[in-house]
């Protein structure tokens, strides 16, 4: 079989579907150990590298001072926060996997061509249990797709993965091949990294009702869940709830898809957010805590037309971070609301409301030019994906499991996540799952 820079393989020993990082994590991993590994992206090869493309920093254990980290974040503490957030990690084994294997993290990337961002570098405040790569989520693709193809690894972008079968060699992969003609790869083992079904606006519509139409996707479409569907229907068992997302307010002015991380609004905790109507809202539980943009993305999904609005003074304004985009301004209350479509009374009394009781952390709203920011809520991942056991081989609905076909990444983040988030938690439990499928997959291989 001839394919993408002119290697010839007649059956890869893994096929990895998904270019993001969990695939490439697989992928390097299982090259290492000396398997012959093809990869199959259905993004062009302009967008590789899935949601991560957006991301930047890793939740990673550390017991002692590093470089990167000049302070110390222990397993223990790692893991009770996993359980203080799910209520207790659903698949306990997996968790404690994802802890021990974050420790390691760093220094594989380093040695896959990533480079790290020091504390001193860069705006974001420093946080002990989180580090960055240097450059940001982009940089970090680019780095390690450098690195599969000085392995050998083959990869082929938009190659639209339609359906897996079981045969003789192990597994086919169909591929569509958006625009070319049909294709198969054979492969001895098939590791899924292809994301959840969040990019998808039709499934969105199915399990979230009219209300689906109005949210935004902060990651790629290209994370269809199409395969996750596939499995299921081959008789793959799923965790989690397909109607449990975690989203966070965004600028409603953004694009649907691929806003990444620049579009979230952080500035709710120094105003007061209003629904379309002008009259004032609030999220339960919601406050100065980084865990307040979770609260704030399922209120606004809740609201009518699911919009909302954050509403600043000029001394919030000039507390808060700059955002992608810059604010609406008014000189008074009532010429703000009528720049934003709503009742100038409303909004008048809901100002009035706050300044008479502000939350804690803020501050009352009273000095001109008044400023807004339109909001939705914007998607990050489901909390829904396939069933897979500690060795990362998907799990069927009858309790069997298939020792060639392995999962990583966020197609399978429920099994430890089914609800909650931790700051950097999905894309260490995208890598970390990855280099574990890519072992346990070249391991079978070799068996």
């Amino acid at each position: 079989m001839q394919v993408a820079g002119g290697a010839v393989n007649s059956t890869w020993d893994v096929v990895v579907v998904g270019g993001g990082i969990a695939g490439l994590c697989a992928a390097i991993t299982a090259r290492r150990l000396g398997a012959s590994v093809r990869l199959l992206d259905n993004a062009p090869a302009a967008l590789r590298g899935g949601n991560a493309r957006h991301a930047r920093n890793f939740r990673v254990v550390h017991s002692v001072p590093t470089p990167f980290a000049p302070d110390n974040y222990q397993a223990d503490e790692f893991l009770a926060e996993i359980d203080a957030i799910t209520g207790g990690a659903p698949h306990r084994t997996l968790a404690e996997r994802l802890v021990a294997g974050s420790e390691t993290l760093v220094p594989w990337l380093i040695d896959n061509g990533v480079s790290m961002q020091p504390p001193s570098v860069g705006v974001v405040p420093y946080s002990r249990r989180t580090v960055f790569p240097l450059g940001g989520g982009k940089a970090m693709i680019n780095a390690l797709y450098r690195t599969a193809a000085a392995l050998g690894i083959v990869f082929s972008s938009d190659s639209d993965v339609r359906g897996l079968r079981e045969a003789a060699c192990g597994w086919i992969v169909e591929i569509g091949g958006n625009g070319s003609a049909p294709s198969e790869v054979e492969a001895r083992t098939v590791i899924v990294c292809a994301g959840g079904p969040g990019g998808d606006a039709a499934w969105l519509r199915a399990h979230h009702g009219a209300s689906g139409d109005g949210l935004m996707i902060r990651g790629m479409p290209f994370a269809d869940g199409r395969l996750l569907e596939q499995l299921f229907a081959m008789g793959a068992s799923a965790v989690g709830d397909p109607s449990v997302c975690h989203m966070v307010a965004v600028d409603a002015r953004g694009p649907r898809f691929d806003g990444g991380i620049v579009t979230r609004i952080t500035a709710i905790p120094h105003g007061m957010v209003v629904d379309a109507s002008g009259a004032r809202i609030d999220a339960a539980g919601a406050g100065q805590e980084p865990t307040h943009y979770a609260r704030w993305g399922p209120r606004i999904a809740a609201c009518d037309g699911q919009t909302a609005t954050l509403i600043l003074d000029s001394d919030a304004l000039r507390r808060a971070a700059p955002q992608a985009f810059a604010p609406i301004e008014a000189e008074s209350v009532g010429s703000l609301a009528t720049a934003l479509g709503c009742d100038p009374a409303t909004l008048h009394a809901a100002v009035t409301s706050f300044n008479a009781a502000p939350p804690p952390g803020a501050r009352p709203l009273t000095r001109a030019p008044f400023a807004a920011y339109p909001m939705r809520a914007g998607i990050t991942f489901v909390h829904h994906g396939v069933a897979v056991d500690d060795g990362l081989r998907v799990v069927w609905a009858d309790g069997r499991v298939h020792d060639s076909l392995y999962a990583a990444g966020m197609i399978m983040a429920a099994n430890v996540l089914r609800r909650g988030y931790l700051a950097g938690l999905g894309l260490t439990l995208a890598a970390v799952f990855g280099r574990l499928a890519g072992e346990e997959a070249a391991r079978h291989v070799a068996r």
